[in-house]
């Protein structure tokens, strides 16, 4: 199998092979037609000048205009030119003197046509060159038609000699073209060779490297620049899991070594009744938060495999926003936060929006709800409120949780919805949580084709807005 270098190779040989032949061959076929086409034209105006000078003469005898016999030089146009002057049998009337005592043949067919008045040209073989000959009928007179001939050793020399020439040209643009096509495709592929060269030792622990930029615009360059782009991509994905693989291990390991510690030492010595079921009881919410953390983890991984992007029938986000606040209110209360749940329009009215709905599974859009406001709850003021809101727009829905706590610094803003961050606020209180919560709002609200935003309160706390596309419900 030839490989795509050879076969371009070939293919630019065929083509320009197959161009230049054309072309040779066409300009070959029109020399020829040219060079015959004025032979015919010097023999037929000779003939017309015979025939005419008949024709003005009747009463003098039919002869042939010699050159020579006058004072004047002789005309070129009659050199080397047999003439003969026929009459309506094909007899012989008057010839040239280089004719001698032969004749031009006459077949019968010929003097029909003469006969009709066609002027007729055609090949003869006469003498030791192949002869072209026109015959020009005579209108009036004892003459019925002018015979001119000419040899056609000249023209075949010279359309020989164009044949030949259009040959070495064809044969020296050929080779010249196949070797400038040659390092053409050499150049390109060279770069193409370098690409691969280095594509190959890229892997997944070199994927910091890049491919080899040739410093031109052209489509090599902007290959490598996909290239390039692509390879940055893979980088930062292949960073992201190891850093979610490193995140993930961390978080599983330290709630089973709680758990195994716990159990080591209540196994140590016999213990009553009540110091098993205490022990069993903190196993159980270290099993608890493991099975949240293992639950989040797989609903990231079905969501980054596209496995949860069906189309969905629209839901009304009252009926979940009422009932995630219900739950979350016991928690609020503990803390003694006022936790309200209130809706707007854009005319300002206060009633939750009971038709606002939005293209997202149920299960998933209680997910962010639940994240959102339990987050409001946890690192919230103690004694302050969390408002959870619905805002009715032109283009969507917009769900708004906000507080009045310290909120966010403007640098951990830009990183809050990273897999497994935690602010500086949320590690300095040992509240518990993961670093899930909101990289698994963000995941869910742009698979729906939304996009949820962290900003500032009107309070000064915390502001999260998530903007969901319009759905019927």
């Amino acid at each position: 199998m030839l490989s795509f270098r050879r076969r371009l190779a070939l293919l630019h040989v065929v083509v320009v092979t197959t161009v230049l032949a054309v072309a040779a061959t066409l300009t070959y076929l029109s020399l020829v037609t040219a060079l015959r086409a004025q032979l015919d034209g010097a023999l037929l105006a000779l003939a017309e000048q015979e025939a005419s000078i008949l024709a003005a003469s009747p009463g003098l005898p039919v002869a042939v205009h010699e050159p020579g016999t006058t004072a004047a030089p002789p005309p070129y146009a009659r050199l080397d030119r047999l003439v003969q002057i026929i009459g309506p049998r094909g007899e012989v009337l008057a010839r040239s003197a280089n004719l001698g005592a032969a004749s031009l043949p006459n077949q019968a067919a010929l003097l029909a046509r003469l006969a009709r008045g066609e002027t007729v040209f055609e090949h003869l073989a006469f003498g030791d060159e192949p002869t072209r000959r026109v015959s020009v009928p005579v209108h009036g007179g004892r003459a019925l038609a002018v015979q001119v001939a000419g040899s056609l050793d000249d023209v075949d020399h010279a359309v020989a000699s164009a044949g030949w020439v259009f040959l070495v040209m064809s044969l020296v643009l050929v080779v010249v073209l196949t070797t400038a096509g040659a390092q053409l495709t050499g150049r390109v592929f060279g770069a193409v060779d370098d690409i691969v060269r280095q594509a190959r030792r890229i892997g997944g622990r070199t994927l910091a490297e890049r491919l080899p930029h040739p410093g031109t615009r052209d489509e090599i360059g902007r290959l490598i620049d996909t290239l390039n782009d692509m390879l940055a991509r893979l980088e930062h994905a292949f960073e992201a899991q190891r850093r979610f693989t490193a995140d993930a291990s961390h978080e599983l390991r330290s709630p089973l070594s709680r758990l195994r510690t716990e159990l080591e030492i209540t196994l140590r010595r016999p213990r009553g009744a009540d110091e098993y079921v205490q022990a069993l009881r903190s196993g159980l919410e270290d099993v608890a938060r493991l099975t949240a953390l293992v639950e989040e983890l797989l609903t990231l991984a079905r969501l980054d495999a596209g496995q949860d992007s069906a189309p969905v029938a629209p839901v009304t986000i009252g009926p979940i926003l009422e009932a995630v606040v219900r739950r979350a209110r016991p928690a609020a209360q503990a803390r003694g936060m006022t936790l309200s749940l209130a809706g707007a329009d854009d005319s300002g009215a206060d009633a939750l929006e009971a038709n606002a709905a939005a293209r997202v599974p149920r299960e998933l859009l209680m997910l962010v709800a639940t994240n959102l406001v339990e987050n409001a709850v946890k690192y919230g003021a103690a004694g302050g409120s969390v408002l959870v809101s619905v805002v009715a727009r032109p283009d969507g829905t917009e769900l708004v949780v906000e507080d009045d706590g310290p909120g966010l610094p403007a640098e951990e803003r830009e990183r809050v919805f990273e897999r497994f961050y935690r602010g500086a606020a949320a590690r300095a209180a040992d509240i518990e949580g993961t670093g899930l919560g909101l990289a698994l709002c963000d995941l869910i609200v742009r698979a729906a084709g939304g996009r949820i935003e962290v900003g500032v309160s009107r309070w000064g706390g915390a502001r999260f807005s998530v903007h969901l596309p319009a759905g019927d419900a």
